[in-house]
């Protein structure tokens, strides 16, 4: 699949499903990944709340059925459902991306929310350093892939980080151990969030002239698992670090905005902080290797396009 824009130039898990009829003419799609804890239950139960068809895209089915659950008893919305989506197996991507094809004619919203922070060097089935395969590759790839069920005015939302300002991206090391020298997970971390910045503002260029909107959510420090030291100093951190940091549903506020707020439609290519719009500087919007990253990536996932 090609994109049409100015910038062209250059598991196998179990699955629940229970809404194999028809649905209703005018329905309203939206995607979550990561939806079982933390923001992205929070993006899935604003979307539900909405009254979308909500699909919750986990790795861990078992967790996501019990906060399906949850998110109905909230809501009174029973088009909540669970389906498995494993973002460090590119395989599983598209195996997914099929499904919601075969099943769904368009998607309105799709929140690339889940992450990860790796505690040393893990690889994916796809042979790629695991947090730059589940923090960017993986949503890549998703995004490629249901691009086509997507049309004038659905919204794309990647969850980023404020660490993308300390980021680098060494080709080829990038891909295969996260950064040119020994591990070290926070610079790794800032190198996979830096890559899904640019991707936001590249892919916002590619789709502008569809209508497709493509903003970064920039949740600030939050208290997730994702924070935690697995190590000593981790009850240190718990009570003198986290009880002055955001809650999940104060870190997902700004990615619910970018997808449900009225005022945000046609608002693309942006870094969002805190509700309101960051200007990044042309460092970013314009960065060096944005279309150097663009064509290595497609290399990387080309066989499952």
């Amino acid at each position: 699949m090609r994109l049409n824009a100015s910038r062209e130039n250059r598991t196998d898990a179990p699955q629940y499903s229970p809404f194999k009829e028809e649905l209703e003419v005018d329905y309203r799609l939206a995607i979550i990944t990561g939806a079982a804890t933390g923001m992205g239950f929070e993006e899935a139960k604003a979307v539900a709340t909405k009254g979308f068809h909500a699909i919750m895209a986990c790795r861990d089915i078992k967790k996501a059925e019990q906060r399906r659950q949850e998110i109905v008893r909230a809501t009174g919305n029973e088009h909540v459902e669970v389906l498995g989506l494993d973002l460090a197996d590119l395989s599983s991507v598209r195996r997914f991306a099929d499904e919601v094809k075969a099943r769904f004619q368009r998607i309105d919203l799709l929140m690339n929310n889940a992450g990860t922070l790796e505690t040393g060097l893990n690889k994916t089935k796809d042979n790629l350093e695991r947090t730059v395969g589940v923090n960017y590759v993986g949503p890549y790839l998703l995004t490629r892939l249901l691009l086509p069920l997507m049309r004038e005015g659905s919204r794309i939302v990647n969850m980023v980080s404020l660490t993308y300002r300390v980021g680098r991206l060494d080709f080829p090391d990038f891909f295969q151990r996260g950064r040119k020298g020994s591990f070290w997970r926070i610079p790794i971390y800032s190198n996979s969030k830096l890559a899904l910045t640019l991707f936001t503002f590249d892919l916002a260029e590619r789709l502008r002239d569809r209508g497709i909107t493509v903003n970064a959510a920039d949740p600030g420090i939050v208290s997730t698992d994702i924070i935690k030291m697995h190590n000593f100093i981790d009850p240190l951190t718990d009570i003198f670090f986290r009880p002055f940091i955001r809650t999940p549903r104060q870190g997902a506020d700004t990615a619910i905005g970018l997808l449900l707020d009225e005022d945000k439609t046609g608002q693309t290519g942006t870094f969002c902080r805190s509700g309101k719009v960051v200007n990044v500087g042309d460092k970013f919007y314009h960065h060096k290797q944005m279309h150097e990253l663009w064509d290595r990536t497609e290399d990387i996932v080309r066989r499952f396009l």
